[in-house]
């Protein structure tokens, strides 16, 4: 019998990097991944590993019908961070959901977040976050046969780019944050690792309740817990809170939504109100759950 076939839109990422990996290690699924490049360098490493390469762009809806046609599922994430995205993320994360949905997927699997501008009654929007959950009511109507969220943590893997540690006004180096730095309220882990979900949701099948919300994250964390457990694998680091919160605001462009996402942490959690129940239904679903920061800082952060 031949397997069935799950597309992936954005297996060049972290999150669906990871989830192609688990996909192709689950050994029960043939890979397919939605690319704009389909045969530039990348297509043809994942080529070797036994991954079908298939033209398309999530810009572009229409054509997904390659990608997706034939296929029993698909994860898709959308990238804020990608300037062509950043401001028509629920635009185009809704057209690839309906997109899906039309050239016949069964089962969908969102990357989404929780909406902060609905948890916090329109104070605090935090638009990478709320673009992403708009798109979770397409879904529910769309008429999958079944559908499954995944909800990533806070990047580990911000460490090493836009959360590594910078100069203090107090001649240290760290971080200044506009929150209580010892709030134990960010679920953080590492990205790749959404893909162990993602391949185990694939697999459960009907055994997964429809609709289910898997949050993964390797554990959670203050900032105070970051910096003591850098300073035991000999890092010299620091964290100092930023008073009154709107002073981070002019630190560098785009730190009004980083504050406000950080507020949104310290009051609701990094998952929100839901948090204990979706990280309950991930690490049931993950046998081993998932790399806490400790074990991820030690190989990947070495002191300077």
């Amino acid at each position: 019998m031949a397997k069935q076939v799950i597309a992936v839109i954005g297996g060049s990422g972290k999150q669906g990097g990871g989830v192609v990996d688990a996909l192709l290690a689950s050994g029960k699924f043939t890979v397919r991944v939605v690319s704009r490049d389909p045969v530039g360098a990348a297509a043809k490493a994942l080529n070797k590993r036994g991954v079908e390469v298939i033209r398309g762009d999530l810009l572009e809806a229409p054509s997904l019908r390659l990608p997706f046609e034939g296929a029993y599922g698909a994860f898709v994430v959308t990238n804020f961070w990608d300037p062509a995205q950043m401001r028509r993320e629920t635009e185009i994360g809704a057209a690839a959901v309906k997109a899906a949905r039309s050239f016949g997927v069964e089962h969908l699997v969102w990357s989404t977040l929780p909406d902060c501008e609905r948890i916090t009654g329109g104070r605090l929007k935090v638009a990478h976050y709320t673009g992403k959950a708009r798109v979770d009511a397409v879904v529910e109507a769309a008429g999958f046969r079944r559908h499954t969220f995944v909800q990533a943590p806070m990047y580990f893997q911000n460490f090493l780019s836009m959360n590594s540690p910078q100069p203090l006004r107090n001649g240290g180096r760290g971080w200044a944050v506009p929150m209580d730095p010892a709030a134990r309220v960010m679920h953080s882990g590492d990205p790749t690792e959404v893909g162990r979900a993602v391949a185990a949701a694939f697999a459960a099948g009907d055994k997964l309740p429809n609709g289910s919300h898997l949050a993964i994250c390797g554990g959670v964390y203050s900032w105070n817990d970051f910096v003591s457990t850098l300073s035991t694998q000999g890092h010299k680091l620091q964290v100092v809170r930023v008073e009154p919160p709107e002073a981070y605001d002019s630190f560098f462009p785009g730190a009004q939504e980083m504050r406000e996402m950080y507020q949104y942490y310290e009051q609701h959690t990094y998952f929100g109100p839901e948090h204990e129940k979706r990280t309950a239904a991930a690490n049931a679903l993950v046998p081993g759950g998932f790399t806490a920061f400790a074990d991820w800082a030690k190989v990947h952060m070495k002191p300077t």
